[in-house]
């Protein structure tokens, strides 16, 4: 019997080795093997236009002909420039950052004022232009912290963009998995005013929000993960569109729960655990599939699944639906898989879509 006994332990142990080594594997291979895209959609053609870009968490068009990125492995934000279809060598311009996940280049056209605002963990700071007509001739002024001290955790804040009347959205996601937030700004959408840093809080109740875009005579659309450890297939994540002072249900948030009382629920649900992340509307001057109210985004994939899911490029068309409180739904369509980490997505002026991979610090 004791000698069955220590067998049995020993298949026990062997079996936990085993399981920890495959998902090693599972988790260590987007970042091991570079990917190579299926395009689902045969509209599309997809191929590697730049590298050495680090571990890309954000992409900024700023013109025809630079492009800005967070790098969270230099922990700066690169320029590329972009001429005959090709792009520089990534010049770093601002460094010296804390995990920089948002980059915004804004402009006072009446004050001839221009500035970058970066999201980092914790801080939303910006810089002043005082000369130069692109970045690789920038020089930088006074450096102004509009809020700092932002607690951080499980994650931590995310993009900043453009919203309306030239006010700027900014994404901070929250401290943990499922908890009540010490710090009224973890799990947010904060609205800020670029010409005098005021802010205040848009939306509650917003768990880990990547990114998000204005659309044209809709409203502010963003992307929204829902939390772990509650099986294969809940919580899904969620395409929102913003409602001011509006709750989006996170902590309170269950299968038995899934809108609770005084919350508004997504216009828009994604596979569980896949991580909705960057996401863009689709400009009427592209090729891409879509219409006017077309957007795409990425997503990122999870270790929460035992079936590995997301790692790919979705297309979201936002129709009307009057059985939701806002009358807006989604229909969505995979349009590439088989991608490794694609995390930030922005569209060219010219209407081709770039994204680029964080694992590989390549850009498509």
């Amino acid at each position: 019997m004791k000698h069955l006994s220590k067998k049995l332990i020993k298949i026990g142990v062997l079996f936990i080795i085993i399981i920890f080594i495959v998902g090693f594997i599972r988790e260590a291979s987007p970042y091991l093997f570079k990917p190579k895209p299926k395009i689902v959609d045969k509209e599309l053609h997809i191929e590697e236009v730049a590298n050495g870009l680090g571990r890309p968490t954000c992409l900024t068009w700023i013109s025809n002909d630079w492009l800005l990125v967070c790098d969270t492995d230099t922990q700066s934000i690169l320029a590329l420039e972009f001429l005959e279809n090709s792009f520089s060598e990534p010049l770093q311009i601002i460094s010296d950052l804390n995990n920089p996940h948002g980059v915004l280049f804004w402009e006072d056209l009446e004050n001839g004022i221009e500035k970058i605002f970066i999201s980092q963990a914790g801080s939303l700071k910006s810089w002043n232009i005082e000369s130069g007509k692109k970045p690789s001739e920038w020089m930088f002024g006074t450096i102004e912290t509009i809020v700092e001290g932002v607690a951080t955790g499980n994650h931590q804040q995310n993009a900043i963009t453009l919203g309306p009347n030239n006010t700027l959205f900014w994404h901070s996601g929250s401290t943990c998995n499922v908890c009540e937030e010490l710090d009224e700004l973890s799990a947010t959408i904060i609205e800020i005013n670029p010409i005098n840093g005021n802010y205040s809080v848009v939306a509650t109740g917003v768990r880990n929000s990547f990114d998000g875009v204005w659309v044209e005579d809709v409203g502010y659309v963003f992307t929204d993960n829902g939390h772990d450890w509650s099986g294969e297939n809940y919580p899904p994540e969620e395409i929102n569109l913003l409602e001011k002072d509006g709750f989006y249900g996170w902590p309170n948030v269950t299968q038995t729960n899934q809108i609770p009382i005084g919350s508004i629920p997504p216009i828009g649900n994604y596979t569980p655990h896949s991580s909705v992340n960057g996401i863009d509307i689709r400009p009427s001057n592209s090729t891409l599939p879509g219409g006017d109210l077309t957007l795409y985004a990425t997503v990122f994939g999870s270790w929460n699944t035992v079936i590995p899911v997301g790692k790919e490029i979705i297309r979201i068309d936002l129709i009307n639906d009057s059985k939701h409180p806002q009358g807006w739904g989604v229909e969505i369509t995979v349009v590439v898989e088989d991608l490794a980490t694609p995390l930030p997505l922005r569209f060219h002026p010219n209407g081709d879509l770039f994204f680029a991979e964080y694992a590989h610090g390549t850009l498509y």
